[in-house]
């Protein structure tokens, strides 16, 4: 029953909530507004929203919209110098799971000197404590898939050492977050699906996790239901708010749930993917090896009831083999038309495997910690094998 619960950020959630930013302690006098290389939020009018919020309240602002998908550490040092630049107090992130992540990196590479890798503490990272807090930080997702808004982590890739991982400190929770789904009706229906499974397996990997709880059950449940039931529906109706709204808490609860407990090593193994092959996207990634991955672990009998039970959240109510949760998940993955993702259409090769089984495991290796058994390199290699199309 032991947990840690620390979330000290203001969450402001709703349709419309956006337009309350102006009302808040922003932390600061002068903002780096961090959006993607995109074209997005200056298409959909977000970007123009979010600055007249800025000056509403006060604060001169300087746009840096460099970050890319899978965000490099090279941008996240091209950001924190431009924030050192331009004197910034703050940073403000307006974008996805990206965004959001490249801006907790910005903000404390903006206080403190030297590289990134300083300061990672898996892999080739130096492992060293930063010296002085971050900038403050203000999130406004437009996504819903990450949780970043809700959390600590970031993922920064290092295309040099071919290391995507994690990036943590206890000062970068944002100190205000809006989750506003009317800022998510425009996202694509293939993005709206793998932001949706990102934001699912997050509180599914809590559920199975050895670090759940009764807290994390209760969030995870919760998530698994509500974007399990109407994820396929943001994507036939990108414009249905009540269903956004819905996928877009889960996405947050999601955020909560890596707060008080932990992923498990399937996020590892896709981070090993993504970080030899940039262009695939996170949500992609994990839905690609999710089938194998959990089948793994029902056949290991680890958790059969947990496994009944999210079956069961995901609208499978007469369910009751463990098997029955991948029944519930394919036939998700189908009514959201990603079932079948091919990994060779991204360029991944099945002799990259074993590879990228001992990057995951050196990268990311404290997820594979919080599996309730152990997976060997080749237990590894066997999972990707089993997802190869």
């Amino acid at each position: 029953m032991s947990f840690e619960f620390y979330l000290p950020t203001r969450i402001l959630f709703g349709a419309g909530e956006l337009n309350n930013l102006h009302k808040q302690n922003l932390g600061g006098k002068k903002a780096l507004l961090v959006i993607s290389n995109g074209k997005s939020a200056k298409a959909n009018g977000y970007l123009d929203r979010v600055e007249e919020q800025l000056k509403k309240a006060g604060l001169e602002f300087v746009l840096f919209n460099e970050v890319e998908p899978n965000p490099l550490k090279s941008t996240v040092m091209r950001g924190a110098e431009a924030a050192r630049k331009n004197n910034c107090d703050v940073v403000v992130a307006l974008g996805g799971g990206s965004v959001m992540d490249a801006s907790k990196a910005i903000a404390a590479m903006a206080t403190n000197d030297g590289d990134l890798w300083d300061y990672i503490q898996f892999g080739k990272g130096k492992k060293k404590a930063l010296q002085h807090k971050p900038l403050p930080l203000v999130t406004i997702t437009t996504t819903a898939g990450t949780g970043s808004e809700a959390d600590a982590g970031a993922v920064i890739t290092n295309p040099e050492t071919n290391e995507k991982t994690a990036f943590f400190s206890e000062y970068s929770f944002p100190i205000v977050s809006i989750v506003d789904p009317e800022l998510m009706t425009t996202v694509p229906p293939r993005m709206t699906a793998y932001q949706g499974f990102d934001a699912l397996f997050h509180s599914v990997e809590c559920y199975i996790s050895n670090k759940a709880s009764l807290m994390t059950d209760m969030l995870a449940l919760s998530v698994i239901e509500n974007v399990g039931r109407n994820l396929a529906e943001t994507v036939r109706n990108g414009k249905n708010v009540e269903a956004r709204e819905k996928v877009a808490y889960g996405n947050t609860m999601s955020g909560f749930v890596m707060t008080v407990g932990s992923c498990t090593s399937e996020h590892s193994l896709e981070h090993a993917l993504s970080a030899y092959h940039q262009e695939l996207p996170h949500g992609a990634g994990l839905i690609m090896i999710s089938k194998a991955y959990y089948t793994h672990f029902i056949n290991q009998h680890v958790c059969d009831d947990r496994f009944v039970k999210m079956a069961k959240a995901l609208g499978m109510e007469n369910a009751k083999e463990p098997m029955d949760f991948i029944k519930a998940l394919v036939k998700l993955q189908e009514d959201c038309g990603v079932a079948d993702l091919k990994m060779s259409e991204y360029g991944i090769k099945p002799e990259e495997f074993s590879g990228m089984a001992e990057n995951a495991l050196d990268c990311m290796g404290f997820l594979f910690a919080c599996d309730r058994i152990k997976l060997s390199k080749e237990d590894c290699v066997a999972i990707y094998q089993a997802s190869y199309k």
